[in-house]
């Protein structure tokens, strides 16, 4: 049977369904055992972008495979928009400055129309601000000492929640580790509440926020898996 792309969302209920009643096919977030085994799998993830995240009180991390190369699975993130076929974009409005990667701003409800012209913008809008991702490094071509096609997208998070990096990271899967699929893609966030680390320490905001963090981003990453299977068996059968 041919593969189908996700459906498009059609306005905020239909997100609120989507994106976070319905249930996932495939579970992505990482469990770890210890804050030992956490920091080993960090390490051989994030030890070539050079951010080290220390500074932050948690890190949470998702992982899916794709039946898609490592290169288209990346030319897809490139085209990130706020699509809502795979981001809840009617709840959380993606807006990227000048149509770039580099500068983007994600607003509750798209509130304001228009966040990066101040004269749009009221102090009374800022509740409908979530954050801000500034480009640490867009990382389009593999280091030539890579050897599983690594490619990524790391921002620096701030403005509302939360405070921290977002990694889009992409690689090539190593059959060593039991992933079977073509390309293995990671979501990973480390974060400070609104900047504060005794926030942070609070278990109930972790436990909250990890929980609509978590089951938000399963949906997105399942959605984006099968758009990339959909488009890449459209490309193969061309």
């Amino acid at each position: 049977m041919p593969k189908q792309p996700p459906s498009i969302s059609t306005g905020i209920l239909s997100d609120i369904r989507c994106f976070f009643l319905d249930k996932p096919e495939i579970a992505t977030s990482i469990k770890f055992h210890s804050e030992e085994e956490r920091q080993f799998y960090t390490e051989n993830i994030l030890q070539r972008t050079g951010i080290g995240v220390d500074t932050y009180n948690v890190l949470n991390i998702h992982r899916i495979g794709v039946e898609a190369p490592a290169t288209f699975l990346f030319e897809e993130l490139l085209k990130w928009n706020g699509d809502s076929s795979c981001w809840p974009n009617h709840l959380a409005k993606v807006t990227l400055k000048n149509g770039r990667l580099d500068k983007i701003k994600v607003n509750l409800f798209g509130w304001p129309p228009d966040p990066f012209n101040p004269k749009k913008r009221s102090k009374g809008l800022e509740l409908f601000h979530l954050f801000n991702l500034n480009a640490l490094k867009i990382q389009r071509t593999p280091e030539p000492f890579d050897f599983d096609n690594a490619r990524y997208l790391l921002y620096k998070c701030s403005g509302g929640y939360p405070i921290g990096i977002f990694l889009m990271y992409v690689r090539t899967s190593i059959p060593e580790r039991g992933e079977k699929e073509m390309s293995q893609l990671f979501m990973v966030v480390s974060f400070n509440f609104y900047g504060n680390k005794n926030l942070s320490k609070l278990n109930f905001i972790n436990k909250t926020w990890q929980a609509v963090h978590n089951r938000a981003t399963t949906h997105i990453m399942n959605r984006f898996k099968q758009l990339c299977e959909w488009h890449f068996e459209e490309f193969t059968n061309a």
